[in-house]
């Protein structure tokens, strides 16, 4: 199959299934949304850099804070498609962004790593004003969104990374993960297409840089006191291969992060339907549980 159509697939199953959920659910909403677009949050590669923030009017106190990342392997894909997701959030109760990223092949890794820790930083040193709770911060990703959300929740700031995006003051690390169907570690066994896409995102094949796959993997940096993980992996992803996950919790594990890892029998790269409902409401399980302490 053509590369182009399957990015095409990735990115449609890596968000669309999520708004179809969103916007075909009736809302009791516990609070009145603040929906700002296009926010500018710092600058990469010369662009401009900006996410849609949604933010929860008349709650008491800081508020935790969830970070989108949409999928579209590296080179596609974008911010407005979780933007009912971030308004759902919201409406919860959280401080919800949905960030934008530069692609690849015009740029390579590290742009988009560098970029979603900008966002996150952003957010912090604009704790006061959006009323956020900087210790409460989760991210969660579909497919190369996931691979990114993985990076804000192992990477330390001495393993770097950061860009010159801005607000280098502050850190880049989150404290909670859901990641679908994500890649874990890019010096792996992959599918051609996926050799391709991720060949465009490095920029050159594993065999010539295979230090810059290790740099830009997730599995690379886990150690103790990272964030929780909430895994979610299809048996039959034709893009990341399910081994991925077992790679993942196998790393956390041995580090003794805490998380779960499930793993979906005959699912591809996204599902819908009653298990997209569900494995939604796990996360928003997870999240409360990790972020809001259980409240």
């Amino acid at each position: 199959m053509h590369r182009s159509r399957m990015v095409t697939i990735s990115t449609y199953c890596a968000v669309g299934l999520w708004i179809v959920f969103h916007t075909r659910t009736a809302r009791s909403e516990a609070y009145e949304v603040d929906y700002q677009e296009n926010v500018e949050y710092g600058t990469g590669g010369g662009e401009k850099l900006t996410l849609h923030l949604a933010k929860p009017k008349g709650v008491e106190g800081r508020v935790p804070c969830i970070v989108f990342i949409h999928g579209g392997g590296w080179r596609g894909g974008s911010k407005d498609m979780l933007a009912p997701a971030i308004k759902e959030e919201a409406a919860r109760g959280y401080l919800a962004a949905s960030v934008g990223y530069r692609f690849a092949p015009k740029h390579r890794f590290p742009a988009q790593i560098e970029d979603v820790k900008c966002a996150v930083r952003w957010l912090r040193a604009h704790a006061n004003e959006l009323n956020l709770d900087r210790e409460r911060i989760g991210a969660i990703g579909y497919s190369a969104g996931a691979h990114l959300s993985m990076m804000l929740g192992a990477m330390d700031s001495a393993d770097g990374l950061e860009g010159e995006g801005g607000w280098g003051d502050q850190s880049s690390k989150v404290q909670a993960v859901v990641a679908y169907f994500g890649p874990t570690n890019l010096v792996g066994t992959y599918p051609p297409v996926s050799k391709g896409l991720v060949a465009d995102f490095i920029g050159g094949p594993l065999e010539e840089k295979k230090d810059l796959y290790e740099r830009a993997s997730p599995i690379t940096y886990v150690n103790e006191g990272d964030a929780p993980m909430l895994l979610f992996q299809g048996t039959k992803d034709v893009l990341v291969p399910y081994d991925q996950a077992f790679q993942m919790a196998t790393s956390l594990t041995n580090s003794g992060v805490p998380g779960r890892v499930e793993v979906l029998l005959g699912a591809g790269h996204g599902w819908g339907n009653e298990e997209m409902k569900r494995t939604h409401q796990v996360s928003r399980d997870f999240f409360d549980k990790v972020l809001k302490k259980g409240t």
